[in-house]
C-alpha cells in the first residue's frame, strides 16, 4: 500500500519568536484535491513552504509522497506553482517552456500539452511580460506541468481570473487527480472548497478542521460551506 502523498505531525514553525504554525496533524492521499483554506494571513504559505521543503521547522515531521520534504528525489516528483509567476517576463511563452523543459530534462513534446492545457496554446509567441497577471499564472502553471509531477502544489492559483478561467482551470485540476497527481491547492475563496475531495480549514496558524465537504456541512448543520466555516469560528471568537 502506497504511503499518502503529504504526512505531517506536530509541526510548529516559529517566526521572530511567534509561533506562526501550531501543531498541525494530517495527511493527504494520493490522486486526491485537498483544498487548503482560510482568510490571508492566516499561514497557508508557510505551510505550503513546509510541505515543499523550503522553510525551517521548529518541531514535527514532514513527508512527502514517502520522503522528508525537500529530498532531492523529490525534485522531479513535486511542483510548486507560487502565487506570483515564477517565469521570465522578457522572454516569449514558449521561450519559458523551452528552457523549464531543458532544466527539467524532460521530452519537448510536453511543451505543447502543457500549454494545450491551461489554454495558451495560442499565445506562445507572445512575451511574457505583455500578458496579463492571469495569463502569467498560467505560464508558471504551465512549466510546472512539463516534469508530470506526482504532486502539484498551487498557492491560490485562481486569483485574478474570471469565472470561465477559474472553471477551466479546475476542470484540468480535476483531470490531472482522475490520472493519479494528487494536488494542493490554497484559496481564500469558498466557493472553491466544493471543487475539492477534502478540506484544510486554516484560521490563526491553527488547523481548524480536516475534513471532507459532505462532513463539515453536516457536522455544522450549514447549507454552504462559508455558513459552515463561519459556524466553526464563532465559538472560537467568543472565546476570544
Amino acid at each position: 500500500m502506497l504511503s499518502p502523498a503529504i504526512h505531517v505531525t506536530g509541526l510548529r514553525v516559529q517566526r521572530g519568536g511567534r509561533a506562526v504554525l501550531d501543531g498541525f496533524d494530517f495527511s493527504i492521499e494520493r490522486g486526491t484535491i485537498c483544498g487548503l483554506l482560510g482568510s490571508s494571513g492566516c499561514g497557508k504559505t508557510t505551510l505550503i513552504r513546509s510541505i515543499v521543503g523550503v522553510q525551517r521547522l521548529a518541531a514535527g515531521s514532514v513527508t512527502v509522497l514517502g520522503e522528508p520534504a525537500g529530498s532531492p528525489g523529490l525534485r522531479s516528483r513535486v511542483a510548486y506553482v507560487t502565487q506570483a509567476p515564477s517565469v521570465y517576463s522578457d522572454l516569449s511563452v514558449a521561450a519559458n517552456l523551452r528552457y523549464f523543459a531543458a532544466v527539467l530534462g524532460v521530452p519537448a513534446w510536453r511543451e505543447d500539452d502543457a500549454l494545450e492545457a491551461v489554454g495558451l496554446a495560442d499565445r506562445r509567441r507572445d512575451v511574457v511580460g505583455t500578458l496579463s497577471g492571469g495569463q502569467r499564472g498560467r505560464v508558471s502553471l504551465a512549466c510546472a506541468l512539463l516534469s508530470e509531477p506526482e504532486l502539484l502544489v498551487l498557492d491560490e492559483p485562481t486569483v485574478g481570473l474570471d469565472p470561465v478561467l477559474r472553471r477551466d482551470l479546475w476542470n484540468l485540476f480535476h483531470d490531472l487527480a482522475a490520472a493519479g497527481t494528487t494536488l494542493l491547492v490554497s484559496s481564500h475563496v469558498m466557493d472553491e472548497a466544493e471543487r475539492c475531495d477534502r478540506l484544510l480549514l486554516m484560521r490563526d496558524g491553527g488547523l481548524l478542521a480536516d475534513d471532507t465537504p459532505s462532513n463539515l456541512l453536516a457536522r455544522t448543520r450549514a447549507r454552504d460551506l462559508e455558513t459552515a466555516f463561519l459556524r466553526m469560528i464563532e465559538p472560537l471568537a467568543v472565546a476570544a
